[in-house]
């Protein structure tokens, strides 16, 4: 469900035009970077940590190398250990590239400081615009 609503979602940007931006992690920030790619746009990768490959599912390594080779740039924190700290320092390194926000959220309290709610939270601070994409239907694990 909610790849669906993320590929409907981007459907109103221009191809051409479109770069997002995103940490590549399991999950909702892969299935948007690969629906970038996908529609025939560009990707930009933002690494929190030094570690953060190695922080990630084993089963995630594949996509996530798949989708670095693909970023038309990368960007890190300058920060070596995978913690709540460095994903929100990449979170805030995002937010600070991008033109607009697409949250992949539930609204509600992020689990864990630098979670989604924290992100859409600085974003709007910030005075990035935030869309919040969730499914109707759809359940957090």
């Amino acid at each position: 469900m909610v790849r669906d609503t993320l590929d409907k979602e981007l459907e109103q940007y221009d191809a051409a035009e479109l770069c997002g931006v995103s940490c590549i992690a399991d999950g909702p920030d892969a299935w948007f970077a690969e629906a970038v790619l996908d529609g025939g746009g560009r990707i930009e990768v933002v690494v929190p940590a030094e570690q953060y490959r190695e922080g990630l599912p084993h089963s995630h390594h594949a996509t996530y190398d798949k989708l670095l080779a693909r970023a038309a740039e990368v960007h890190h924190t300058g920060m070596r250990e995978s913690t709540s700290q460095a994903h929100m320092a990449g979170s805030e390194v995002l937010v600070g590239l991008v033109d607009r926000l697409i949250a992949v959220w539930d609204g509600q309290p992020a689990r864990g400081y630098g979670g989604t709610a924290d992100v859409v939270t600085y974003a709007r601070r910030t005075g990035v615009p935030v869309d919040v994409v969730w499914p109707e239907g759809a359940t957090r694990d």
